[in-house]
């Protein structure tokens, strides 16, 4: 009887139970983008600061112009950085520019359409109501208010909003450190002119450039052989680098030259997760070393596609986790439809390479990719999406609703 596979789910939320929020630290707004708050950002400056004019024209007391036409004159001018020094008294008003602060006495707007001048008359054409064209003090935000939660991974919207609140620097979570170990006598470097019998180690920069993407930082230690003796050091060496988290890719499954699990059980990894109900990835592991501080390691298949489908699965998810944003033990699926008929589902949760053929009424309408090799790079660099398949789920039909991973990267 074959040994029970661990689901998905199972797998994430062990994985994602293990990932501590790291430490946080003070950095320049400047190089916040993409980093995840370590506490709530709180405003330092109330915005606007005062009422101020959402429209170029002139600032009126609306009881002055409660009809129209009506003539007033002109003392003055409010311009955005030079507010006007006096008072609007009945009769009169002063001209005022876009973000400009509203003059005492003032409590509306009327725009510059819908005036004449003559001199220092200004005729007002169409009648006011008070705070008409007026944004009001506060009307973004306060002072005291937060602005930003913890948690949030900061867009350039975000960091927008925080300069305005005067504000220079953000405190925000430590960048995980990732160390990159793959594994195979078959693996050469791009551009070595690799013979046939050889294989040229991608998994590393397809692996690198998510972690980066996803706000760490990677470092590759290198390829190591099939020797029990060689990989036994090669982790020993990344596990006390001072690493986050250790990826190794190649060498997870239970072959005569899979060495990876028994090297770091050996180096006091205690395995929480090994072979799960994924397709492609069942060789999936995870664990956690007993050194203190402890590293978290995933070892991934060596298979190209796999590694990269389980990437974007657990590694992307733990990143995320580790930088203090809140994650769930779910797969992130959006909704779509089937562009053609699919077979009923083994018991594995299965992850589809496919293209985006057009879009319906449930979403983009998807259609499995004719070759589901997972060593075929070419197909998952051509694929628009993951389609998600659940363990033995039944047979569909085109047009029926689905669940895909887009592969947007």
């Amino acid at each position: 009887m074959a040994p029970t596979l661990m689901p998905v789910t199972e797998a994430l939320a062990r994985l994602l139970a293990a990932a501590t929020p790291l430490t946080s630290e003070t950095v320049p707004l400047i190089e916040a983008h993409g980093r995840v708050t370590s506490a709530p950002v709180i405003a330092r400056r109330t915005s606007p600061g005062a009422d101020v004019s959402a429209m170029d024209g002139y600032a009126v007391r609306a009881a002055d112009v409660a009809r129209a036409p009506e003539t007033l004159e002109l003392i003055g001018e409010s311009a955005a950085g030079r507010p006007f020094a006096g008072e609007v008294a009945p009769g009169t008003t002063v001209r005022i520019f876009t973000g400009a602060v509203m003059p005492v006495g003032a409590d509306a707007v009327v725009i510059q359409e819908d005036t004449t001048r003559e001199a220092t008359r200004i005729t007002m054409t169409e009648a006011a109501t008070a705070g008409r064209h007026i944004r009001r003090a506060g009307g973004d935000f306060a002072t005291g208010q937060i602005i930003v939660p913890a948690g949030r991974r900061l867009t350039a919207r975000d960091l927008a909003l925080i300069a305005a609140a005067d504000i220079a620097e953000v405190a925000v979570h430590r960048r995980p450190r990732v160390a990159l170990l793959s594994t195979g006598d078959e693996l050469v470097r791009p551009g070595t002119g690799a013979d046939a019998h050889q294989v040229i180690v991608s998994n590393l920069y397809a692996l690198m450039a998510l972690i980066r993407s996803s706000g760490g930082e990677a470092s590759d230690l290198g390829i190591l052989p099939d020797d029990m003796a060689a990989t036994t050091a090669g982790m020993r060496a990344a596990l006390d680098g001072g690493f986050d988290v250790l990826v190794t890719t190649g060498g997870a499954s239970v072959g005569d030259h899979d060495l990876v699990a028994p090297a770091l059980t050996a180096e006091g990894v205690t395995l929480a997760v090994h072979k799960i109900a994924l397709r492609p990835g069942k060789p999936l592991m995870f664990g956690r070393s007993r050194r203190e501080p402890a590293t978290l390691v995933l070892g991934l298949p060596g298979n190209p596609v796999s590694a990269h489908v389980c990437a974007l699965l657990f590694l992307k998810p733990l990143l995320r986790a580790l930088q203090g944003e809140a994650v769930t033990p779910e797969v992130p699926v959006q909704a779509a439809e089937l562009g053609i008929d699919l077979k009923a589902n083994d018991h594995r949760m299965d992850f589809m390479r496919a293209e985006i053929i057009g879009h319906g009424a449930g979403g983009p309408i998807v259609r499995p990719l004719p070759v589901q090799d997972s060593s075929m790079l070419s197909v998952l660099a051509r694929a628009d999406a993951l389609l998600v398949r659940a363990p033995n789920a039944p047979a569909a039909k085109a047009g029926e609703p689905c669940a895909i991973v887009p592969l947007d990267d």
